[in-house]
């Protein structure tokens, strides 16, 4: 009788450590898979930019500073290797895109521009499945952290090595500033 209750208790401990050890990995796996698809529409919005340049450039030829810095933006983040780097990098694109969208403000020919139009609103709904994508990767994140730290999990977290080392998708100071709107 005694066998019998060593080897459920076994068999249950054993049971824990499979789901708990399955858990981990498919939490770490789907925040990969989130941060892959930051940067598949993080890559979309790098790959617009020339084209956006291209047809500002033609209504704005004085404005080599703002076209440099928008270039520059984009050569940095597609340089970028880790999650750090590739968020500095994307909040300086998109700071480098809103100069390029203050340029063209100032050319209502630009703006009536079909091609402009067209990338502007491409532009802007590659910047929303971005804003839906990095929610997803931090909440992903969040999930992995919390099942690290928790017990049980953290005890079978130990033993497999799994280790917290995602980083969140944070905006800047500079971002987070509230904008001065004057009429």
């Amino acid at each position: 009788m005694l066998e019998w209750i060593a080897a459920i208790i076994v068999v249950v401990i054993l049971g824990f450590v499979v789901l708990g050890y399955n858990s981990l990995v498919q939490q770490k796996n789907r925040v990969k898979n989130a941060w892959s698809q930051i940067d598949v529409q993080l890559k979309k919005r790098a790959d617009l930019v020339p084209n956006l340049v291209e047809t500002v450039k033609g209504y704005a030829k004085h404005e080599k500073t703002t076209f440099e810095m928008v270039t520059k933006a984009r050569t940095a983040y597609l340089d970028a290797g880790t999650v750090a780097e590739k968020a500095k990098a994307t909040n300086l694109l998109t700071g480098a895109l809103k100069s390029l969208f203050a340029v063209a403000e100032a050319y209502p020919e630009l703006k009536a521009n079909k091609n402009f139009e067209m990338l502007q609103e491409e532009l802007d709904g590659i910047e929303s499945k971005i804003a839906y994508a990095r929610q997803f990767y931090n909440d992903s994140v969040m999930n992995y952290s919390v099942t690290l730290e928790s017990f049980p999990s953290n005890i079978i977290a130990g033993i497999f090595r799994f280790k917290a080392e995602k980083e969140y998708f944070e905006v800047e100071e500079a971002e987070k500033a509230v904008p001065k709107v004057s009429f």
